[in-house]
């Protein structure tokens, strides 16, 4: 039966989804599988056929789904999302059969560079949209058996657990008196993960042989740049949906060790913080991370990790203030707010000649997304502010878009502004933003700008049946 017949066979069922992560069905963002266990679940002889598994109906159109719903940009060969499932219907016998006797042969991965918000560049390794579906279905696989193993105290690519929940525990630690943090950031993290040490830490997890082939196969898939194929002898590139928990496998294995010895520590991804009280704790700390990394063949960024009072290192987007009764605060970092202010005035340049409308409806997915991350914040001020600041900016939009006096000082009339004051804004007509800010607060109130669909950032999202679950902005690395 060929996939097609499966998928047929199929539409009349309801989809399984696992919701996580708040404002949607986060199994639909991320790929990620539920780590709950399946019913057919076995131990024993089970563990050597995951493979089967891997190929079962169930499984291959529930990762061909995923694959689709996902989207994504075509690998080396061109393939486009929208044909996988053509592709699958002849395809899937002889694919199946590569499978199950281990011979199926990765394709190299799309070298593509992805600009950071530190002037730097991420790699990510664009897999062909058929290896995107086999990892897929691996993932489905190996997530509900793996994940339940790792660390209470990981929170990054996991089914049910968010970059909020890593947030809260940390605050939860600065609470509690660890003032101190050990901020350990890991240099080059996917770009450098060794094969053999993953592969090891893999194999005591996994039993199926073909399985552990295959997925070495992935790591060592070369990556193609400018039409030249180069070998891979370290690292799991970002953009492969198995990517994510191999990190966590690897990684897991720090997460535990801090365990043992009864530390109060965070990770998320590969950023790992722990929290001391005091600084002479956090060096000793400090020394022993490098020690624990180093034997997983990884080296801490020296100049991203310190060890410092925790209300001066931000932490996923976020900063925490000790205030004067000694409550701990959540915070929109300085940093996250610079960040979002650059994007912001990409967006509402003024040279850019577009209507009111048209950029606020460019700013809306933007501003959403970037208020349901940072709705944990507890400090509404800066909020506020942001707020005044972003209606400022495209006052002076509509300002310019009036351009000569006679048309500024007729418009702000019909809006309610006295003959004087419409005056006055009309006389200083190209300083569009020193103008924007002479009561055009009344012709332009933010009953105009709510009317026009802007999304207010100073608005209280949370409620108490509202669960946290919410995933960084700009993927991982930071907010």
């Amino acid at each position: 039966m060929g996939l097609g017949d499966e998928t047929r066979q199929k539409s009349g069922q309801p989809e399984r989804r696992v919701v996580r992560e708040g404002e949607t069905d986060a199994a639909t963002r991320s790929g990620e599988a539920s780590t709950a266990p399946h019913g057919d679940e076995r131990s024993g002889d089970d563990d050597t056929r995951l493979m089967e598994r891997v190929v079962a109906r169930e499984n291959v159109v529930a990762a061909l789904k995923r694959v689709q719903k996902n989207k994504g940009s075509p690998g080396i060969d061109g393939m486009t999302v929208e044909e996988l499932r053509d592709h699958l219907k002849k395809a899937w016998p002889e694919l199946r059969e590569q499978l199950l006797s281990g011979t199926y042969e990765p394709q190299p991965v799309k070298r593509q560079l992805i600009p950071k918000a530190d002037g730097g560049t991420r790699e990510l390794g664009v897999p062909t949209v058929l290896d995107r579906f086999i990892q897929q279905a691996l993932l489905q696989v190996l997530q509900p058996r793996i994940d339940p193993t790792f660390s209470e105290h990981s929170h990054g690519f996991r089914p049910g657990r968010s970059a909020h929940d890593a947030v809260c525990e940390a605050q939860k630690y600065i609470q509690e008196g660890h003032r101190w943090v050990v901020d350990v950031d890991l240099e080059k993290f996917f770009d450098r993960a060794n094969h053999d040490v993953l592969m090891g830490r893999l194999a005591k997890r996994v039993a199926d042989k073909r399985m552990l082939r295959l997925i070495r196969r992935f790591l060592a898939a070369g990556i193609m740049a400018d039409g030249v194929v180069m070998e891979r002898q370290q690292g799991t590139p970002q953009g492969g949906p198995l990517s994510p928990l191999l990190a966590n496998v690897l990684l897991d294995e720090v997460d535990k060790e801090l365990e043992r010895r009864g530390h109060a520590f965070v990770r998320y991804a590969d950023d790992c913080n722990v929290y001391v009280r005091s600084e002479r704790a956090g060096e000793r700390v400090m020394q022993a991370l490098h020690g624990l990394y180093a034997r997983l063949r990884l080296r801490i960024n020296e100049s991203k990790s310190a060890v410092a009072p925790a209300s001066d290192r931000p932490f996923l987007g976020y900063s925490f203030n000790v205030t004067k009764e000694g409550e701990v605060k959540r915070c929109v970092a300085s940093r996250s707010l610079v960040r979002m202010k650059a994007r912001v005035r990409s967006i509402t340049g003024r040279h850019r000649g577009r209507s009111l409308p048209s950029v606020i409806a460019e700013l809306t997915p933007y501003l959403r997304g970037w208020r349901e991350y940072f709705r944990l914040a507890e400090e509404r001020s800066v909020l506020h502010a942001t707020d005044a600041w972003l209606r400022h900016r495209l006052r002076a939009i509509q300002l310019k878009h009036w351009k000569n006096p006679e048309t500024i000082y007729r418009e702000l009339l019909k809006r309610g502004l006295t003959a004087p004051a419409a005056r006055k804004v009309a006389g200083n007509s190209r300083r569009w933003w020193k103008s924007s800010a002479l009561k055009l607060n009344v012709a332009l109130p933010v009953a105009y700008f709510d009317g026009l669909g802007l999304p207010r950032l100073n608005v209280n999202l949370n409620s108490p049946n509202r669960p946290v679950r919410t995933r960084m902005p700009g993927g991982v690395g930071g907010a």
